[in-house]
């Protein structure tokens, strides 16, 4: 079982790791929204107010990223004994699966009002959580929470075992293990990977968080906007948006990995 030191270095590297990423790089995911609205890049903002609902994004950050590296590291510590070390990508798959489940428990809520505000970029942050929470209630806040599961859990069973194997490798090689910055160079191959396959559920969650209430979409099935998206788009409508998703994602994999791997060796 993982010791209270190793839960509270996995708390604060992760909660830390998040911060950096998502305001380091919030310019590219608000492009990345934009590009995947189905108003047009242009008239959901184009390239003003480009730091539009940043404050979500700050707010949400921290917790959303501490949950997922608990429950992962915990997760790692728990099944780690009990499995041989072929089943290690097992291990780091289920892990990061679960750790990315209870992470989406803040992560819906500031998605959905972080990208409603990027989208909509006269409206304010506060505004728009107003607005969300008086024309839906509470709930409103986690609709797209089925889709964004859909979105992570496929993302994780590839970044992260990925990521642990290419650490592995690394290590082997040079016989010794990886430094901070090669698992943050790890971090940015695994991650740019992961995204590329996963943009078309990336962009059903983009397109769920933002439909009006009372659409079709906005009902929150997913296969139903894929079929709709590659009827009226075709395979390049599936893939909006995948240029700023992998350079933010394996910007973000770098930042956001090395940062998690320096400040854990630190804290521990």
């Amino acid at each position: 079982m993982m010791e209270v030191r190793g839960f509270m270095s996995s708390l604060v590297a992760g909660g830390m790791a998040g911060m950096c990423v998502d305001l380091t790089l919030f310019p590219l995911d608000t492009v990345k929204t934009r590009l995947q609205s189905q108003q047009g890049f242009y008239k959901a903002g184009g390239f003003r107010g480009i730091y539009a609902g940043i404050p979500s994004a700050a707010i949400g950050s921290f917790p959303n990223a501490a949950l997922f590296f608990v429950t992962y590291e915990c997760t790692k510590s728990v099944l780690g004994p009990l499995l041989s070390t072929k089943e290690a990508p097992l291990i780091h798959m289920f892990a990061a699966s679960l750790g990315e489940m209870v992470a989406c428990i803040i992560r819906v809520p500031t998605e959905v009002v972080k990208q409603r505000s990027q989208a909509c970029p006269t409206l304010g942050t506060q505004q728009v959580l107003i607005e969300t929470i008086k024309q839906e209630g509470i709930l409103g806040l986690y609709r797209g929470f089925e889709s964004t599961v859909k979105r992570e859990i496929p993302f994780a069973v590839v970044q992260f075992p990925l990521w642990e194997f290419l650490k592995a490798l690394w290590s082997w090689k040079q016989n010794h293990a990886v430094d901070s910055w090669q698992s943050a160079v790890c971090g940015a191959f695994a991650g740019g990977f992961a995204a590329a396959v996963t943009t078309p559920l990336d962009l059903v969650k983009t397109r769920i968080m933002l439909a009006k209430k009372g659409t079709t979409t906005a009902s929150g099935k997913v296969l139903p906007v894929l079929s709709h998206i590659w009827k009226t788009q075709g395979i390049s409508g599936l893939f909006s948006g995948i240029g700023p998703r992998v350079t933010y994602i394996s910007l973000g994999g770098f930042i956001f990995l090395g940062t998690y791997d320096k400040i854990h060796k630190v804290l521990l």
